[in-house]
């Protein structure tokens, strides 16, 4: 025959469960695990500065444990007596320090620093405790060598430039404005400097990169007339090789006898023992050879005008009695005189 369970024991035994599930839950949220080995320690500190059931406890950077609980050291509360449970199998050196490290942007935790003792501790055994300064207060800390180490600097400049002042006259500080005048300009020149530089080395418009384009396209020119340039190369070769064949000092020597026999030449035409001397030289000559041409000249006009005088043939009528020319018509006269006649 089945056994029957009533509905109410269904109902308190599901109960039951729930329960201890709740309450397991709470404990595994709060840090307490029943699967895993648990050890106690102890640690008091001053102030747990925020430190909460189930917060870490780490060694070397790794969770060992968490904060178990934390109740008053004392009656006046001089200190924090904080319960630690370590869930891993570990020996604490008994020179161990626990600390708590704060953290601005999650929850404090402690640490524990491993001494070096051969001896360790047992649980229910009390930590070595230090006080912390807290985050900022770590951080001022470790910025209190570096202040003093700037105050010190600040009292050597502030006395470096006290004895400063006092060896500056009124001289030395108008030769320091005036020295600062002229860095003034010269840093304005700069800057017209590198402005200039900016504008030469403008990749569009600046002159290197026209120039640079320039010699890119004498280069293509180049590349492109190669073979002309191979060309006149050669051409060059060839004549260079014709000019060292000739026979200079031939050609020499024949200059040197032809500049010889045109200076002879010369110096004959400068003397009067020939013809052609005398014509250039002699004044006398000259004057007798224009007189000879221009009576030549008379004679050529007056036969043009009067044909008759000199020559009597019946075809041109009487005998022409007029006066001969004395000198010499002007082209324009001559041919009028023939018209009337």
């Amino acid at each position: 025959m089945a056994l029957k369970v009533s509905n109410e024991t269904k109902v308190g035994a599901l109960t039951a469960i729930t329960i201890t599930l709740f309450i397991l839950g709470f404990n595994f949220l709060k840090g307490k695990s029943f699967l895993k080995r648990n050890d106690y320690y102890y640690a008091r500190f001053q102030s747990i500065e925020g430190l909460l059931p189930s917060n870490p406890v780490v060694i070397n950077g790794l969770t060992v444990g968490n904060v178990y609980t934390t109740t008053p050291g004392d009656e006046e509360l001089n200190t924090v007596l904080v319960t630690i449970r370590l869930t891993e199998k570990i020996k604490v050196p008994k020179n161990s320090v626990a600390q708590i490290k704060s953290n601005p942007l999650g929850t404090p935790a402690i640490e524990i620093t491993k001494g070096d003792s051969k001896t360790y501790l047992e649980p229910g055994d009390t930590l070595i405790s230090v006080s912390s300064s807290g985050f900022f207060g770590s951080i001022f800390d470790k910025l209190g060598p570096t202040q003093r180490s700037i105050d010190r600097v600040l009292n050597s400049i502030d006395s470096i430039a006290s004895k400063v002042n006092k060896t500056i006259t009124p001289g030395v500080q108008a030769d320091v404005q005036q020295t600062m005048v002229h860095l003034h300009e010269v840093s304005e020149k700069l800057g017209v400097t590198v402005d200039a530089l900016n504008t030469l080395l403008n990749d569009e418009n600046g002159s290197l990169a026209k120039t640079l384009r320039n010699l890119e396209s004498v280069s293509s020119t180049l590349a492109a007339n190669k073979e002309k340039i191979s060309t006149i190369t050669d051409n060059v070769a060839v004549a260079t090789q014709k000019f060292r064949e000739l026979d200079l000092q031939k050609v020499i020597d024949e200059l040197q006898g032809t500049i010889a026999a045109l200076k002879a030449t010369l110096e004959k035409l400068n003397t009067t023992d020939n013809s052609m001397g005398a014509l250039l030289n002699d004044k006398k000559m000259y004057n007798n050879l224009n007189s000879t041409l221009n009576s030549t000249n008379i004679l050529l006009q007056d036969i043009r005008l009067h044909p008759k005088r000199y020559v009597h043939v019946s075809m041109f009528g009487k005998k022409d009695k007029s006066e001969p020319l004395m000198k010499p018509l002007a082209e324009d006269s001559v041919s009028l005189e023939q018209h009337k006649n």
